[in-house]
């Protein structure tokens, strides 16, 4: 790590950066953005926008859940709970009868009324309070590998699975036809998304998780025109978002993830406008 920081000492010379917390946090954000982009550009046209907020609802749950059975392992928790949550609504959507937000949005609020229920008894949610903002100011340099892991593995995943998702969303019929287990590919698409929100959330929040990962995506969307540039759009999206929001909180003395949610917001904005100026079709 000492030969990155120094890396980043040369090519960025500026007085928050001297600071090794705001180093380890820049990292954080350079490894989280791509993945969740990336993700985002599946659940946007999967018409699956709120299925990451019910799970980041779920994070508390899962934490809650922890607590009860006294698992220290918080991310293993999490990650096992998400899993489960993940592929629970999926199942309900196939076949609970009521619409796909429906079911999400009755996930979401059980997840969440779950979580503040185990993690209040004895006034013990103070120490998971984190959970609802996030921090990555507060991220170490070895959660960074752990990072860097996930993001590769995330790439590779989206690589496998973009194309087959893509054919389920826009004709199920067609993807049967070609052989595609189209329910695996859903379900693998929702533990991906599940884990990836998981691992996601000590740092970026469970209230601004959704918006991170749609944001962009959505904005992206906006002005592509194709969906190689819809991906690389709202990785760029993502990445400028993070590193601006960045510099923005620790200026205004704010917090990182608001203002790379703010950032992404703004983003969406000047994406609506472009597409009004350059009549791009959605």
């Amino acid at each position: 790590m000492q030969t990155v920081y120094a890396v980043m000492d040369a090519l960025l010379p500026f007085d928050m950066f001297r600071l090794q917390f705001m180093k380890n946090a820049l990292l954080a954000l350079l490894l989280l953005t791509p993945l969740l982009a990336l993700l985002g550009t599946m659940a946007v046209n999967q018409r699956m926008a709120f299925f990451s907020d019910a799970l980041g609802h779920s994070a508390l749950a899962g934490a809650g859940l922890g607590m009860l059975l006294g698992i220290t392992n918080l991310p293993a928790v999490l990650v096992a709970f998400g899993l489960v949550w993940a592929l629970l609504i999926n199942r309900i959507n196939r076949h609970g009868g009521a619409s796909a937000d429906t079911n999400i949005s009755v996930f979401s609020s059980t997840g969440i009324a779950v979580g503040l229920i185990l993690l209040s008894q004895g006034g013990s949610f103070s120490k998971y309070s984190s959970l609802l903002v996030g921090d990555v100011l507060a991220i170490a340099h070895q959660d960074l590998l752990a990072l860097a892991v996930a993001l590769v593995a995330g790439v590779i995943a989206w690589l496998l699975l973009f194309n087959p998702l893509l054919l389920t969303a826009v004709n199920p019929q067609l993807a049967h036809s070609r052989g595609l287990r189209t329910m695996l590919v859903e379900d693998a698409f929702v533990c991906l998304v599940a884990i990836a929100v998981m691992l996601s959330i000590r740092w970026v929040g469970v209230l601004l998780i959704n918006a991170l990962l749609i944001l962009p995506a959505a904005a992206a969307r906006n002005v592509a025109r194709s969906a190689p540039q819809h991906a690389l759009f709202s990785v760029l999206i993502s990445l400028l978002s993070g590193i601006i929001g960045l510099a923005a909180a620790y200026h205004l003395g704010s917090s990182v993830g608001a203002a790379v949610v703010l950032c992404a917001a703004g983003f969406y904005a000047l994406s609506l406008l472009a597409r009004h100026v350059f009549q791009i079709s959605p």
